[in-house]
């Protein structure tokens, strides 16, 4: 019903105990368990989130993006899929689905990904890895780092010691 001011196909898996916020635009997409989506996010066809996941409002997640579990993704993240975006086909029509490639990005179990980041296509951020807010994530990101900035560079690596839950939970909540 309207009063929800929520739109979910009927093509949406969604897991166990899946929490969603209002204002929402889910389609050909699957959610795994415990996960919490928030106000005003979109979530396209052939999108995959884990369990125990956190998506934030204002966030937009398009076709062929792979999110693991227990991933924290802040306010207004954009991810993008297309290499070379167009409106228009070579002949001046608006483009079709057959007129570009989607190219599939991953971000690994327990990695955060900051307020306003921008996630470019065919990267993969690595398992708990940090992504500062406002970053552009133009390259591979690798496990237990913290990167930041446009375009997004290593600031420093998680140390070896402080790689458990509880380290990266205190990282996450500083961002």
């Amino acid at each position: 019903m309207a009063e929800n001011f929520v739109a979910v196909s009927p093509d949406v898996t969604l897991g166990q105990n899946v929490k969603l916020g209002k204002f929402i635009n889910l389609y050909g997409c699957s959610i795994g368990d415990n996960t919490k989506i928030g106000a005003f996010v979109e979530i396209q066809k052939n999108a995959n989130i884990g369990k125990n996941c956190k998506i934030s409002s204002h966030t937009f997640i398009c076709e062929g993006v792979d999110i693991e579990e227990n991933v924290f993704v802040g306010h207004n993240v954009t991810f993008i899929n297309d290499l070379y975006p167009k409106a228009t086909n070579a002949s001046g029509e608006l483009q079709i689905e057959a007129d570009w490639t989607c190219v599939r990005t991953t971000i690994k179990k327990n990695a955060s990904i900051g307020s306003s980041a921008t996630i470019l296509c065919g990267v993969t951020v690595g398992e708990n890895a940090i992504v500062g807010a406002g970053s552009v994530v133009t390259k591979d990101v690798a496990p237990f780092s913290i990167v930041a900035g446009n375009p997004a560079r290593i600031l420093r690596v998680i140390p070896k010691e402080k790689n458990d839950e509880s380290a990266i939970s205190q990282s996450q909540s500083a961002i």
